[in-house]
């Protein structure tokens, strides 16, 4: 689990400043959305006014930062982190593991999978571990590091030759990694990831831009086939909610539905 972060003294209002460019809002845009005045933003920003910490959650809420980076905008204005950070082992996220260990089971036997906010794969249901054992060859995945749901939809020694529909699907999937970028929400390592996918080999040159018109529809159809078996999906991301710890805000569950009856007989019998 990554730790919490020290942060550059940069100020708070150009650390404000930033955030508010990134979800591409005017001042007047951002004081309205708080309901405070474009005069009193425009001090804080230009560090003529201090903002208080309400004023620090105020405005990180209306501009929507992650929690990791609300800490990081109350540090800059000289105030504690309020957000924090548990392992996901840890004996206070007992009730969590329960539930996500529930939905788990629940998705049974189609697979479903727990993942960070860069997109690593923490925990798999037995459907994915069986679909995985199907579709996926060890000795060709060993050196790609630990299991990362974008690489292995991506990297052609992975799923990528099994996908029928694989440049729709990756053109969805690639667009959700952008607007992890853009957003902030999956940091460095975010940019990183996507630097390294759209480096892979038959990666089409469009895929580089972030498309603001590409839809964001939570629907996801995916269809695989390996040695004469053929498995058709439809994906859903599920978050839990507005949660106030960290690591339980990162976390997304991937659930894999059949989108045919031949895929929900076969499912079961993998």
């Amino acid at each position: 689990m990554e730790k919490s972060r020290t942060v550059a003294p940069t100020g708070f209002g150009e650390l404000m400043r930033r955030w508010r460019e990134r979800r591409r809002l005017s001042q007047l845009d951002l004081a309205t959305d708080a309901e405070i005045s474009t005069r009193h933003l425009s001090f804080i920003e230009t560090g003529r006014a201090q903002p208080s910490r309400e004023m620090v959650l105020l405005l990180a809420r209306a501009l929507d930062v992650p929690l990791r980076d609300r800490n990081d905008l109350l540090v800059a204005a000289g105030y504690a982190p309020v957000y924090h950070e548990s392992r996901l082992d840890a004996p206070a996220m007992a009730q969590a593991r329960r539930a996500l260990d529930f939905i788990l089971r629940q998705q049974e036997p189609y697979p479903a999978l727990v993942l960070d906010r860069h997109w690593n794969v923490l925990e798999v249901n037995g459907g994915s571990a069986r679909f995985q054992a199907r579709f996926l060859d060890p000795k060709e995945v060993a050196d790609l590091g630990p299991p990362n749901a974008m690489r292995l939809m991506f990297h052609p020694r992975a799923l990528r030759p099994h996908i029928l529909n694989w440049e729709p699907t990756a053109a969805s999937l690639i667009q959700w990694l952008h607007r992890d970028v853009v957003s902030g929400f999956g940091g460095a390592p975010a940019r990183e990831l996507l630097e390294e996918l759209l480096a892979y080999p038959g990666v089409p040159r469009q895929f580089r831009t972030l498309d603001l018109d590409a839809s964001t529809a939570p629907f996801l159809p995916i269809e695989f086939s390996k040695d004469g078996l053929t498995l058709r999906y439809f994906t859903t991301p599920t978050t839990l909610g507005t949660p106030h710890d960290i690591t339980l805000q990162e976390l997304r569950i991937e659930s894999f539905f059949p989108a045919d009856e031949a895929t929900e007989m076969a499912s079961g019998a993998l």
